[in-house]
């Protein structure tokens, strides 16, 4: 599959290149915060950093130095997944669009860019949005709770969901929204000095910063840091491997159990994302799934009952699958908030269906939230919101009242 060159994509950035978020409550979400909010945040989570400024909590010295905006050289290393054509062109063997891209061009995501018949990514160690925020933002609830994650994304993204609520730092160029040099060792030092046990790629789409992400999770794992990736899955098999391969834990964003939502809502397919999910489990990688629930467009029951039936029977009944709650932003404005009751039903049919791991994100204080033993239900995980209170699960990953072994990674 050949994809449509993006030559002009010019998709309006704010004026502060932040990011929308209708409610505190939705999925994972950059908070960009202005002084005083990021004091506040400061003294609740430990620190805060906003992609204008990037200062400490004292707000004296930059964190990240480099200019802002700018199509500055440091930024630009050459991509490690592509193939030379005839005539200057190249193919992009990241994603399953396999972007052909003339000479001075760009592909879809328009942060990877044709020079003279070598393809260059233009986002290495450029960082438009950085945060600390709870691991079960992400969310990932069985990857370390209770501790956060050194939060940072780049511009670009290789699909365009009507529903993004990142927009506008996942469907802009590098140039357009305002940004700072952030080397791998400095994220690494970051994340140490926050006290943060990982760092997580994720806002808009990892994806299409493979080379940033694998150095940094080097210079990670060289600090005895972890790295977790928040990701669409739109990835082919070899950079799947060598990029998610150094990756301690995976989100995927599962966005539909149909071709139909991923082709006019997505912009994408459903088989790449699917694929990806079962290489991730012959690789042993943790992996949690989220659903976002879009009411009138993914919410039917067959459409549950078929998703879960898939997870059980291709990766196993223990994978976690979150059904998260629709806000509107961006091109779906028009819909509502999905209610409570459909979630509900989204995680009975799925709990029926076997899977021993269902819970509804983005509505604070639901029972759902939490971890239960599936042999005798009793609640190993409390969460309140993005808080995770009791955690009752021993250091060997059993249920501390029945000896149930409870999947995932308990313990730094």
């Amino acid at each position: 599959m050949h994809a449509k060159v993006d030559r002009e994509r010019d998709a309006p950035a704010s004026p502060g290149g932040t990011a929308h978020v209708q409610s505190p409550e939705m999925a994972d979400a950059p908070r960009l915060l202005d002084r005083r909010s990021f004091l506040m945040c400061a003294l609740a989570s430990g620190a805060a950093l906003s992609t204008g400024e990037f200062t400490s909590s004292l707000g004296a010295q930059p964190i990240f130095s480099g200019e802002q905006g700018q199509a500055n050289e440091q930024f630009t290393v050459e991509a490690r997944f592509y193939e030379k054509q005839k005539e200057k062109r190249i193919k992009c063997k990241l994603c399953p669009r396999e972007c052909v891209v003339g000479d001075k061009e760009r592909g879809y995501c328009g942060v990877r860019e044709n020079r003279g018949g070598t393809y260059y990514s233009l986002v290495h160690s450029r960082v438009c949005a950085a945060h600390v925020d709870p691991i079960e933002k992400k969310p990932l609830f069985h990857f370390l709770p209770g501790t956060t994650a050194f939060s940072i994304a780049t511009a670009g993204c290789n699909v365009n969901c009507k529903f993004c609520q990142n927009w506008d730092i996942s469907q802009v160029r590098p140039e357009q929204v305002p940004a700072q040099y952030a080397p791998p060792q400095r994220v690494a030092e970051l994340a140490r000095q926050y006290n943060c046990p990982a760092i997580a790629y994720t806002y808009s789409e990892p994806v299409v910063f493979s080379e940033y992400l694998m150095d940094t999770a080097d210079a990670g794992h060289q600090a005895g840091v972890r790295s977790v990736v928040i990701s669409n899955g739109y990835i082919q098999e070899e950079p799947l491997k060598a990029a998610y391969g150094k990756m301690d834990a995976v989100k995927i964003d599962l966005k539909a159990y149909s071709d139909s939502f991923y082709r006019d809502v997505v912009a994408g397919e459903l088989k790449p994302v699917l694929n990806t999910l079962v290489t991730l489990r012959k690789m042993g990688k943790w992996t949690e799934i989220v659903y976002l629930v879009v009411p009138t467009l993914n919410d039917g029951d067959a459409e549950f009952r078929g998703l879960a039936q898939w997870i059980k029977t291709n990766l196993g009944a223990d994978v976690p699958l979150h059904f998260t709650q629709f806000h509107p932003d961006y091109l779906l404005k028009n819909l509502p908030i999905t209610p409570v009751p459909t979630l509900e039903r989204a995680k009975a049919i799925a709990d029926a269906e076997g899977l021993h791991y269902v819970y509804i994100g983005n509505v604070p204080g639901h029972p759902a939230q939490n971890t239960y033993c599936p042999q005798c239900r009793r609640m190993l995980v409390e969460r309140v919101g993005f808080t995770a209170g009791k955690m009752l699960i021993r250091k060997d990953g059993n249920c501390p009242f029945c000896r149930h072994p409870i999947p995932g990674i308990w313990r730094a």
